[in-house]
């Protein structure tokens, strides 16, 4: 008997779209004729090679990455990068400045600080990280070594929607882990993007690492162990040591179906339109749904919402699952309702949803 699917809205690992995911399972015990799957298949075989290359291919064609950019397929997550940027760029007697707009520009920040000299210049942990700042609220060193901020803020529900100046010679290094490929953006406005895949690109396992050529070439090769170096990495085009074979491979299909979606003008399109209806459904239950993020600051990604009491948001949780609704619950540092809106979850998803609000609402308010 086959179960009927979910609406999956959870925050990460999260969904993928349904036609990768039935891909995966009829090559899965045969990979293009191997007679052996790809969770079998060496990382030095030409049939991975081939697997690998078109990962970061189709990266390329979608993020519309500059040909002189590296791209990097790695391992450890996004956390992992909080420090191998600082490992990599912030060399003795330097320092860095971060954005702090949640919980996880603050682990970034912290990890940095185990490295070297790593400065918040603007935080909005004193409301509760409920918006990011205007463009004219926070003042760049010349000499800061990068500007490091996050995109997008899964647990608070807030996003970046303008890309910060800084400036010349001081590089722009984004954690994009939770927007990336949901909308254009000019890779070239940056030193350093990296994103973890389980949320927009794949599943968990694989961290997207994509740098300029003038900070590969300044990262730091000789005294620094080979898996923590940028540039060593990037030298052996990220096969340095075997990499996460099966994320790569899901990742590679996960992008190419993007592709063929209409690239992200088309995801871009589609994720204003989810994130607009639920907000808007919102908005108009006069209070009885609270959005927690200031509405200029408001994600496209991660909808965070609460009820009138914490009795009726665990009510909301439980009830939402008898309707195939799951993922809903906030994060256990804040509670709350959480929505989170990737590219592969539907517009259909969202409206059942929403119908499902009113309905609660209807019931309970």
């Amino acid at each position: 008997m086959q179960m009927e699917r979910v609406y999956n809205f959870n925050p990460g690992p999260a969904a993928l779209p349904l036609p990768v995911l039935e891909r995966v399972r009829d090559e899965l015990l045969n990979f293009q004729g191997t007679g052996m799957s790809i969770l079998e298949t060496s990382h030095r075989s030409p049939e991975y090679r081939q697997v690998h290359e078109g990962a970061i291919e189709a990266l390329r064609q979608l993020l519309a990455i500059p040909d002189d950019y590296a791209v990097l397929l790695m391992g450890g997550g996004a956390t992992l990068q909080f420090a191998l940027v600082a490992f990599n760029l912030l060399e003795p007697g330097q320092h860095a400045e971060y954005l702090i707009t949640g919980r996880w520009s603050e682990k970034a920040l912290k990890e940095a600080q185990l490295v070297g000299d790593a400065r918040a210049i603007w935080s909005s942990q004193g409301t509760n990280y409920d918006r990011v700042p205007r463009p004219d609220e926070f003042f760049i060193s010349d000499d800061a070594a990068y500007l490091h901020y996050t995109s997008n803020n899964t647990i608070a529900g807030t996003q970046f929607h303008y890309i910060p100046e800084t400036p010349e010679g001081v590089p722009l290094v984004c954690d994009m882990s939770s927007d990336v490929a949901s909308r254009p953006i000019d890779v070239s406005r940056f030193g350093i993007i990296y994103a973890g895949a389980q949320k927009n690109l794949g599943p968990a396992g694989v961290t997207v690492v994509i740098i300029h050529p003038e900070l590969l070439e300044r990262s730091r090769a000789k005294d620094l162990p080979s898996l923590l170096s940028y540039a060593k990495i990037a030298e052996k085009n990220s096969l340095l040591n075997t990499p996460p074979v099966f994320a790569v491979y899901v990742l590679g299909l996960v992008v190419q179906h993007y592709l063929e979606q209409g690239g992200l003008k088309a995801l871009a399109e589609l994720n204003e339109q989810k994130a607009r209806l639920l907000y808007e459904t919102i908005d108009a239950s006069g209070g009885f749904y609270r959005g927690c993020a200031k509405p200029e600051s408001r994600s496209l990604m991660n909808v965070t919402f609460r009820l009138p009491t914490e009795d009726l948001e665990a009510q909301f949780i439980e009830e939402a699952k008898r309707e195939r609704l799951v993922g809903l619950k906030g994060h256990r540092s804040v509670g709350g309702l959480r929505a989170s809106l990737y590219n592969a979850v539907s517009l259909e998803a969202v409206q059942a949803l929403t119908e499902f609000m009113k309905e609660f609402q209807r019931r309970h308010g």
